[in-house]
């Protein structure tokens, strides 16, 4: 059967996905092997294939499928998360598209319209992961508003709860005003914003009974010299519900107002003031308007000064009653308007230009307002401290560790945590409310009638509602290695027995508290250990020029374009080509033009080897070749399984891309290809097939829909249904003769050398040449005369004691090589080659000469550094007396 010329991925790529899944490759069931467990970070139900999901997937699919070929029951699960915010979102706005208000539904057809749009959109970015190869055992797959996951969630509040470490209460949050809810501090974007410092003018209050100025009573232009004082605010929107000028103690400027009121401008409410170290004097004026209720800081200062708090805003954004003015107008269009009225009425004294860091919605992209709100926490100091404990003992590896400062301070300075949300999507609270407002919490409604009936007998009985809120998103997700085998349904099952704790978990680093550090307080609360052993932390796909890539951007390509365009293979070595562990990836989409290639490089050395004619009667005349790539193909497996271990997957695949690319086709199979129109002997034949396949194993966890299809081909005998790449033993090291390596190495340079003489003087590949070597070192280059005129074209090796004049001539190592060229030789040319050689390592000694003769270095390094540095002196010494005698020869 003929290979065609070149590879086409769509001709394989559904094929073989299709039939591993109808093999059941993926499939995974405890047995007795050792188990390899990766839990699926979930994508939002809402989401699309990302460049992140093309990075973090890829990964994780190369570990799975290489621990599958090392015998290992490989099991990974899918799944996705139901995102509250981002869903809800989407569902009220394909309301809106059908002209309904989520205000005119209950809450029980919001829930029908939104498990309506889920089962129609939600699993969209699960079938884009089979396109990039994903070997999920997707009878597996979970979504964590499932009933199982669901019912875990709400046991999980109730046994908190119970312990004490869950509460409600008035804290200070993050509101969303375009999603109406509450978010956590990890759900806020941090931007740097261009925006207006205004500076107000503040009546000072002379007599509590005094009118404030009006229209054309300039502040500016009293009589009295300090009838008023400034403030700077961004904020101009909120002085409605400010409840006190605050000033520093050791400020002079303002010693004159202790003790005084202040005129709120606009609306002459008056506020005192009072003094607190907390106050910065260089910033702005050195005065600060306390706004309890829509800043965290002035909310803390007017608890410690018992401020009372007025909350302008309404959950929308919009102000209420309470602002007094413009009630009813968004809290933007408010600003504007009041700079304008303060303007009008001489209140405002300058305007600067000013550059902040203003918090936006993860999910809405909202401007974040902070706001007092009646929620549901829950304490994080109590599970904090072993969460930190299993990354410090190392029993869970963060991967790069540079980021265990980053955990050890995060958990160190935790917050409790606001679980509640405003919405209707999601795992709804199991709080229950009687008519008088007393609360209990329960998971029925007859269990809450007869906790009230303990906690509060002399309540009426019945007319109870359950809370409105839902719990937060990741509130469910933080149990997902658990709930995913079941492990709260049935705490004893065969699944997380076996399966808990899991091995590796890939993700993003901004997820590594609010996600990754309280999966590890959740497995330790409930199962008594961390849910994995390592955690690979990879880093944030950028464009070549550094920016993140975003849609707004227009800089982020769509992976699925990318597949069709360069294959799923070309692409996954595309993304790991620039894929450091833990640092950002710069990515060009001529990676995976690269990659394509690189799959063109295997089908072309693969058809290569299949149009060999064989001939069975010709003796085997490459051991050498076969030797050496025997010795290569371990040294090389050995650095990659290293790479391997440490995480280091780039570097793993770029030692496969050498050893592929430059050790087997550009070398061993130019050392055995036969000449031209000529067979090649069958058992060099068939120890190069049985080099390819175990190749092939070596790429199919990175690249595993070419290396399936080159696996059955015919050339490698008829396969059984079920033996297949995808679970084909992993290759193993073999025999590594190092001296053999070494001695390679130096034929392949002076083959280079002899190709480069070729390049320089213009002399055709088909014209044979002649070399005379002067062996100064241990190499018998008699053995290796073979490969040398082969891949050089040589026509006569011969053996010289003295130098030849008038050759071209180069060092290799600390041997000497001649290739005569008759009347080629350019005397003039060849000198200027030989003295820009010679001055390069002058240099190069001199600076190895300054390492050596600084004390400090020789004393102080380690001496296995010294004696290497003292071996490089000796080298270049020993190449210049070459090169001197070299140019000598010349002038003869």
């Amino acid at each position: 059967m003929s290979i065609p010329k070149t590879y086409n991925p769509k001709e394989t790529e559904d094929k073989w996905y299709q039939y591993w899944l109808d093999k059941k490759f993926f499939r995974s069931v405890p047995d007795d092997r050792e188990p390899y467990t990766i839990v699926i970070p979930p994508p939002n139900v809402t989401g699309v294939l990302h460049m992140g999901h093309m990075l973090n997937n890829t990964i994780q699919d190369v570990l799975i499928r290489r621990a599958r070929m090392q015998g290992k029951n490989a099991c990974w699960v899918a799944g996705t998360d139901h995102a509250s915010i981002a869903t809800e979102a989407k569902v009220v706005a394909s309301l809106k598209e059908r002209g309904i208000e989520k205000k005119d539904v209950s809450r029980e057809e919001f829930m029908s319209h939104a498990y309506e749009w889920k089962d129609k959109y939600g699993g969209i970015i699960l079938k884009q992961l089979e396109k990039l190869g994903a070997s999920c055992d997707w009878d597996r797959t979970r979504f964590t508003m499932e009933d199982d996951m669901s019912e875990a969630v709400i046991d999980t509040f109730i046994h908190l709860y119970k312990k004490g470490w869950i509460y409600r209460g008035i804290r200070m949050v993050n509101w969303d005003p375009k999603g109406k809810t509450a978010v956590s501090d990890e759900e806020v974007i941090r931007k740097e914003v261009n925006q207006k410092l205004y500076y107000i003018k503040y009546q000072v209050s002379g007599d509590k009974n005094q009118e404030p100025r009006t229209k054309n009573q300039d502040l500016g232009t009293g009589d009295v010299a300090q009838d008023y004082i400034v403030i700077a605010t961004t904020r101009p929107e909120t002085i409605m519900a400010d409840t006190a000028i605050c000033i520093n103690p050791n400020d002079p400027r303002y010693t004159h107002l202790r003790g005084q009121k202040i005129l709120i401008p606009l609306v002459g409410r008056e506020i005192p003031v009072i003094e607190d170290e907390y106050v910065d004097m260089e910033f702005g004026t050195g005065c600060l308007k306390v706004t309890p209720a829509h800043d965290l800081n002035d909310y803390e200062l007017g608890v410690k000064h018992k401020l009372p708090v007025i909350d302008i805003l309404n959950d929308d954004g919009s102000l209420n009653e309470k602002a007094v003015i413009l009630v009813g107008e968004d809290r933007f269009a408010a600003r504007k308007k009041i700079v304008l009225m303060l303007e009008e009425q001489g209140f405002i004294e300058k305007v600067e230009e000013y550059k902040s860091q203003v918090g936006f919605s993860e999910r809405t992209d909202a401007a974040i307002e902070p706001k007092l709100s009646l929620q549901w926490f829950c304490k994080m100091s109590e599970m904090s401290g072993p969460a930190l404990d299993y990354v410090l003992n190392g029993e869970v590896k963060l991967i790069p560790e540079k980021f265990i400062n980053t955990y050890r301070h995060w958990m160190e300075n935790v917050k409790d945590w606001c679980i509640s949300r405003q919405l209707w999507w999601g795992q709804r609270i199991p709080a229950w409310y009687n008519e008088k407002g007393e609360w209990v919490v329960a998971k029925t409604e007859a269990e809450a009638q007869a906790e009230f009936s303990i906690q509060f007998p002399e309540s009426p009985k019945g007319g109870l509602r359950q809370d409105d809120d839902v719990v937060d998103t990741w509130f469910s997700s933080w149990l997902w290695p658990i709930s995913v085998f079941d492990g709260f349904k049935d705490p004893d099952n065969a699944d997380i027995n076996y399966y808990y704790p899991t091995n590796d978990l890939v993700t993003a680093p901004e997820i590594l508290f609010f996600w990754v550090a309280r999966m590890i307080m959740a497995g330790h609360e409930f199962r008594g250990e961390a849910p994995f052993k390592n955690v690979y932390l990879t880093g944030i796909v950028r464009d070549k020029q550094g920016r993140k890539m975003s849609k707004s951007l227009g800089n982020s390509p769509d992976p699925i374009d990318l597949i069709d365009k360069y294959g799923a293979d070309g692409v996954r070595v595309g993304m790991l080509l620039c894929s450091p562990a833990g640092n950002d990836l710069m990515f060009d989409e001529s990676y995976c033009e690269q990659g394509r290639n690189f799959a063109n490089k295997i089908w072309n050395a693969f058809r290569l080897v299949k149009g060999f004619e064989v001939d069975p009667n010709l003796p085997n005349t490459n051991q050498q070749a076969i030797d050496w790539f025997e010795s290569a193909f371990s040294q090389a497996l050995n650095e990659i399984e290293e790479n391997y271990k440490q995480y280091r997957l780039s570097e793993a695949l770029m030692g496969i891309y050498k050893l592929v690319w430059d050790d087997f086709c550009a070398w061993y199979l130019e050392m055995i290809k036969p000449t031209y129109q000529q067979p090649i002997d069958a058992e060099t034949h068939g120890i190069t097939i049985q080099y390819f396949e175990r190749i092939l194993k070596l790429l199919h966890p990175l690249m595993p829909f070419l290396t399936e299809e080159l696996w059955h081909d015919e050339l490698f005998g008829q396969r059984a249904e079920l033996d297949c790449c995808i679970v084909a033993p992993y290759p193993t090291a073999t025999r590594l003769d190092n001296g053999l390596l070494q001695d390679i190495q130096m034929v392949k340079q002076v083959v280079s050398e002899i190709r480069n003489i070729r390049n320089v003087k213009q002399i055709s590949p088909k014209e044979a040449l002649e070399v005379e070597i002067k062996a100064n070192s241990s190499i018998n280059y008699k053995n290796y005369v073979t490969i040398i005129s082969k891949l050089a074209n040589i026509s006569r090796a011969g053996f010289v004691n003295d130098k030849v004049h008038g050759a071209a001539s180069f060092i290799a190592g600390t041997d000497e090589f001649f290739v005569p060229l008759a009347n080629n030789v350019d005397a003039a040319a060849e000198k200027e080659r030989l003295s820009k050689e010679l001055d390069y390592l002058k240099g190069f000694l001199k600076s190895v000469d300054a390492k050596l003769s600084n004390e400090r270095f020789v004393q102080n390094a380690n001496a296995t550094v010294v004696e290497n540095e003292r071996r490089k002196k000796e080298d270049a010494m020993s190449k210049i007396k070459m090169l001197e005698e070299g140019l000598a020869s010349l002038e003869l």
